[in-house]
């Protein structure tokens, strides 16, 4: 199973450099220069790329983390890297103990129920998108539903039940 550690937000100045979004505790141990970075990039529906990067430098700017990577060297390749995830292997990092922070597959098969105690179904998939994360729910009914993965509609998080307050609509068939 794969991690996300990070995702390629856009492109930063005329050599290539990349600024991430960081999704992980470790960000210096993971983007460290000299790293290798598995890169996975969307194709299409269900279809990827996978390619290789190696980190030549890192740095802090405006509290996000810009990289240099030695495959892109300038503004076009950088550009095209938007939205790549950068992985890891899940058996190489181990839960900590603190209850408020897990990994995405922590959260698969989590049942999911409304602050009012309505079950709603359970967890199947954290979805990574350039505007925020999503929790893909399988419903009692059969049906996915995409809901935002933001404080305001998911209150409550741990490895055993997720609580959510949708607002009106939100689980509603089509």
């Amino acid at each position: 199973m794969d991690l996300v550690i990070g995702r390629v937000a856009k492109s930063h100045g005329v050599r290539g450099e990349v600024m991430i979004d960081v999704r992980t505790d470790e960000p210096d141990v993971r983007f460290a220069v000299g790293t290798v970075l598995r890169g996975r990039k969307s194709t299409g529906k269900n279809t990827f790329v996978e390619t290789d990067y190696t980190v030549t430098a890192a740095r802090n700017h405006s509290g996000r983390l810009l990289l240099s990577l030695a495959e892109i060297n300038d503004r076009d390749s950088a550009s095209a890297l938007r939205g790549v995830l950068f992985l890891i292997d899940a058996d190489d990092v181990t839960s900590g103990d603190d209850p408020d922070e897990f990994y995405d597959h922590e959260l698969q098969g989590v049942p999911v129920r409304t602050v009012g105690g309505d079950d709603v179904g359970s967890v199947t998939d954290v979805v990574h998108l350039p505007a925020g994360d999503l929790l893909s729910v399988a419903m009692a009914d059969g049906r996915e539903v995409l809901i935002p993965f933001v404080t305001a509609i998911v209150p409550t998080v741990s490895r055993e039940l997720i609580e959510i307050d949708p607002p009106d609509g939100l689980l509603d068939p089509e």
